[in-house]
């Protein structure tokens, strides 16, 4: 591997090669710096970068391999979505709400993998708090997809997501609320996974739906996810939602055979308003599954339907709780001149928050209403138990779901903005994993019209290993993972 192609080195490999001295943390860091500089233009994946901090990471990495004691991502490149709390460095989550914003401390995931010597290039751009399919709702402006540049990367972790796919990081860390790592993963062509809930701390995550949010790795592939699993998952006794279990080696699990493997396939995600290129290489990457030795099968989740409706009742009531603190008083944004008290929160919030996040806000203080609360928030939580109950029938007779991550592939920048139900829509595929709480995964399945399609797969509560496995095993026989886009090879 030469300096000039480090960026098509995988997680794996550069651990690897980091390991055997081949190359230096430093040289591969200012590698990608470079590539940043030169390429993220085309993109706006990334809104702040910490070159010097990256490059002092990396020294010091090289010197733990120096003498002996690299740890299980010693020297490896990230980027960390700008919703998780970074100490000394601005951490806006997309919204002008927060521009001004500088964390004391880490989340959690941050120290983790720093811990595991991980290098922090800098923070990926977003949508606003988290919330959007397509990623323009950024107070920073679009991303765009490296695929087409005039077409969406998806959202909300959209920077991280298109980021991965130009080689400009080789991996990043993002959020899951009802689709946001799995879906753009699925749009720009690479491998991300939403752990089961509570199995990654939250703490230090700012928070949009608190039931519904989860963090997990966005990389080329399933081996590399896996390598970022295993340092940032585990109990958080500072994140009342994180789950006291054991944390298995991702990376000796993704050996498992295939062959035996149940598959379901969800008839509910195979009917109208799936496009029909996505439909065709869904059905080859389901074939590769049978050639390398599973069973698979169809299966019914009768109440997925009632996912979108069902989420955008549950995650606005939580985004209007969660959000409340945004008042300009203590921190963030806050109004010139203001009258009084009253005109500081109003014009605070009126204009350091977007236009989507206002409208969830509305829409999640309405169904949180006195009168409102039983017809609408309570009612949506009962759907999401049918929901839940629903795929552990279906895991009564498989393994695990599969189907297509996002019904269609990357739309145009623009073309549903002015239809939030259209964008909403985006995620129906991905929203029941949410809602359920169980692990999922997007990989890189085939093109329809030079544009990525991905396939997700769906398992059981804390079977992360086994999703992980099944991807490996799929990339090992085929290589959309490795394609690159055009002009960022």
């Amino acid at each position: 591997m030469t300096g000039e192609s480090l960026h098509l080195e995988s997680v794996a490999g550069l651990v690897r090669g980091l390991a055997e001295r081949r190359f230096s943390s430093e040289a591969v860091t200012r590698h990608f710096l470079d590539r940043i500089a030169r390429l993220d233009a085309r993109l706006n994946s990334i809104v702040t970068v910490t070159a010097e901090t990256a490059l002092d990471q990396a020294r010091e990495a090289d010197g733990r391999i120096a003498r002996g004691q690299p740890r299980p991502l010693e020297g490896v490149p990230l980027l960390h979505k700008d919703i998780f709390c970074t100490q000394g460095v601005r951490t806006a989550c997309g919204s002008r709400m927060l521009d001004n914003f500088v964390s004391p401390y880490d989340a959690t995931v941050v120290s983790r993998l720093r811990a595991a010597g991980a290098v922090m290039l800098g923070k990926a751009n977003m949508d606003e708090f988290a919330m959007g399919s397509s990623n323009e709702t950024s107070f920073y402006g679009p991303v765009r997809n490296p695929w087409d540049t005039e077409r969406v990367p998806g959202g909300s972790s959209g920077g991280s997501a298109a980021a991965v796919a130009a080689r400009l990081t080789p991996a990043a860390t993002g959020t899951d609320t009802g689709g946001s790592i799995r879906q753009p993963a699925a749009l720009c062509g690479i491998t991300g996974l939403k752990p089961t809930y509570g199995r990654v701390s939250r703490w230090g995550m700012i928070a949009f739906a608190s039931s519904l949010d989860q963090a997990g790795p966005m990389a080329v592939s399933a081996e590399d996810c896996a390598h970022l699993l295993r340092a940032m998952a585990g109990f958080d006794e500072r994140d009342s939602t994180s789950m006291n279990r054991p944390v298995p080696d991702y990376v000796a699990a993704l050996e498992a055979p295939v062959d035996g493997l149940r598959v379901g396939l969800p008839r509910e995600w195979f009917g109208e308003g799936l496009d029909a290129g996505v439909a065709e290489v869904v059905e080859s990457a389901v074939a590769v599954l049978r050639e390398l030795g599973a069973e698979v099968r169809e299966v019914s989740l009768p109440h997925v339907g009632l996912s979108v409706p069902a989420y955008y009742v549950v995650a606005p009531a939580e985004a209007s709780s969660n959000l409340a603190r945004y008042d300009g008083v203590r921190f963030g944004y806050r109004c010139k001149d203001p009258r009084d008290l009253h005109d500081l929160y109003v014009r605070s919030r009126s204009e350091g928050f977007g236009a989507e996040v206002k409208r969830r806000i509305l829409i999640g203080t309405y169904a949180l209403s006195a009168g409102y609360y039983d017809a609408y928030y309570r009612k949506a939580q009962q759907i999401r138990r049918l929901i839940r109950e629903d795929f552990l029938r279906a895991f009564e007779t498989v393994d695990v779901l599969a189907g297509p991550t996002s019904p269609t592939p990357a739309f145009r920048i623009g073309e549903r903005t002015r239809d939030p139900v259209s964008m909403y829509l985006s995620d129906v595929n991905t929203i029941a994993a949410n809602l359920a709480g169980l692990p999922a995964l997007s990989m890189p399945a085939g093109f329809t019209a030079g544009l990525p399609v991905g396939l997700q797969l769906v398992g059981r509560d804390f079977d992360e290993g086994r999703l992980l496995g099944v991807a490996h095993r799929f990339q090992q026989a085929t290589d959309w993972h490795r394609r690159v886009p055009p002009g960022f090879e």
